[in-house]
């Protein structure tokens, strides 16, 4: 007989660990706090428009196709996917953009246009960001922290320089241009650190971006969580919703009981904690925490964000499903973020539009509005700042955009840092986990494993390998590994 198995939050790593564990045979449940499964990637709707709450982006498509294919599946067995094209419009000014397209030879002509001689530049530096992509799948993400050896292999140990230098290094050595850095420092947002903090190694995510394309699932990015539970039903998971896990029941021998769950104590022979890992380990007794306040202080936190999910009345003009506002200094936002956290003076801001590509995400002749700025962990979080805020990237948008946009709002709501932390229990409202920094990478993060209760092990955006949709797949992957070879 295989042993229980249960699994807190349904996350995109809780969801991939618990699809392995119920491949082993394992009887796995999954319980979610919140009424809608999915974790970060919740959806919203109202009045016919739909609003994904978290992830916006599909990228890395690989990843996606080879988590499916270790069940013998494909993502077209459970959703559609449409290649971007153009991929993204970035705004620097009032008519003064950058579209990417979804075609390689196109983005060169792009840079080029830009920037006389930055083709061959962009040429030179994906060549590398291949290169580290490669790595990257095959020797480095895959592995589970466990030590530093993991990552000497014969191609890091000659990689070492892209370890000490920064994205915001190579691309200020590679272009000219503000506008083709900040395309380039761009994609390692998602890692949730500065580029003049995060490794020149992680170029990988450039080839991603403006190699591997930007796609967008048919029905947003709840198709793909609503695809991953059907196959994990199919593969005997049951999932529990309105489900709080508001204790962890240990024994004598330092290993985990049970749950308390909506009050009600149940028996668990293994847990795995998709949660967040500072508030999972809240749960246990002091002495049984692997990692103190004072650890948790001291870490990197990606950013919080303030989002907005606004229902329009029209459709809009000169935008794209994907547009970055990134007509204010970057430095100074993130410094805001990373330095001397505040509410940032000039925002940059993101705003998604799916609705321009899927006629099912709003009503006929309307537009669903996604926005989002970046914030600081922890900030104060008050109605009167998320109206304020509103209006500044309101007042801007229009401008740059030349239209009106505020006479055609329906409706909209809000999400920031205090629903964050109700929500999903994110330490300090932490929107994307613990940042990749060079001393927060591979087994310097916290660990999928405890050291100190034998049956519990940690997935997701704050351990191995980070932040984002495609690592958290892969983290489920190596907690189920690890789990599996400890059974």
């Amino acid at each position: 007989m295989k042993k229980n198995i249960s699994i807190i939050g349904s996350g995109f790593a809780s969801i991939s660990a618990a699809c392995y564990l119920a491949k082993e045979g394992f009887n796995v449940t999954v319980y979610e706090k919140n009424v809608q499964l999915g974790g970060r990637a919740r959806q919203f709707e109202k009045d016919g428009f739909k609003f994904d709450m978290g992830p916006t982006w599909y990228w890395m498509p690989d990843v996606f196709e080879r988590f499916f294919a270790d069940f013998g599946r494909n993502p077209s067995d459970y959703y559609d996917l449409e290649r971007l094209g153009p991929a993204y419009r970035v705004y620097f000014g009032e008519q003064d953009y950058i579209d990417i397209s979804d075609n390689l030879e196109e983005i060169k002509s792009t840079f080029e246009k830009e920037e006389p001689q930055s083709s061959a530049a962009l040429t030179d530096f994906l060549k590398k960001a291949e290169f580290n992509y490669e790595v990257a799948i095959k020797d480095l993400v895959y592995k589970p922290g466990l030590s530093p050896f993991e990552l000497v292999t014969r191609s890091t140990v000659l990689e070492i320089p892209q370890f000490i230098g920064t994205i915001h290094d190579v691309a200020k050595r590679k272009f000219k241009s503000s506008k083709l850095r900040q395309i380039i420092e761009f994609p390692v947002l998602f890692l949730g650190a500065k580029p003049s903090m995060t490794p020149a190694f992680y170029s990988f995510m450039n080839f991603a971006d403006l190699s591997l394309g930007t796609w967008y699932p048919k029905g947003g990015m709840k198709s793909v969580v609503d695809g991953m539970i059907t196959m994990a039903k199919e593969l005997g998971v049951s999932f529990m919703t309105n489900a709080n896990v508001d204790q962890i029941i240990t024994g004598k021998n330092k290993e985990v009981k049970g749950i308390k769950v909506n009050g009600e104590i149940l028996s668990t022979e293994l847990l795995v904690s998709g949660a967040d890992y500072a508030h999972t380990e809240s749960l246990l007794p002091e002495e049984l925490r692997m990692y103190s306040e004072k650890y948790w202080q001291k870490r990197v936190m990606a950013p919080s964000s303030l989002l907005f999910y606004v229902g329009l009345d029209k459709k809009l003009d000169n935008v794209l499903h994907h547009t970055l506002f990134f007509d204010v200094p970057f430095d100074e936002h993130a410094r805001a973020i990373y330095d001397d956290p505040m509410w940032p003076k000039e925002p940059l801001f993101y705003a998604s539009f799916p609705s321009m590509t899927d006629d099912s995400i709003a009503p006929a002749g309307k537009e669903a509005a996604i926005f989002l700025i970046p914030l600081a962990p922890d900030l104060e979080d008050t109605e009167e700042l998320r109206e304020q805020y509103f209006d500044i990237i309101m007042t801007r948008l229009e401008k740059l955009t030349d239209q009106n946009v505020r006479s055609s709002i329906l409706f909209k709501e809000s999400y920031c840092v205090e629903d964050f932390k109700n929500d999903y229990n994110s330490y300090k409202g932490n929107a994307y986990g613990m940042a990749n920094t060079l001393l927060q990478t591979a087994f310097l993060r916290p660990k999928l494993r405890s050291k100190k209760i034998k049956n519990l092990y940690f997935t997701g955006q704050l351990t191995v390998p980070g932040p984002g949709v495609p690592p958290s797949l892969i983290s489920g992957k190596l907690v189920s590994d690890l789990l599996i070879k400890d059974q």
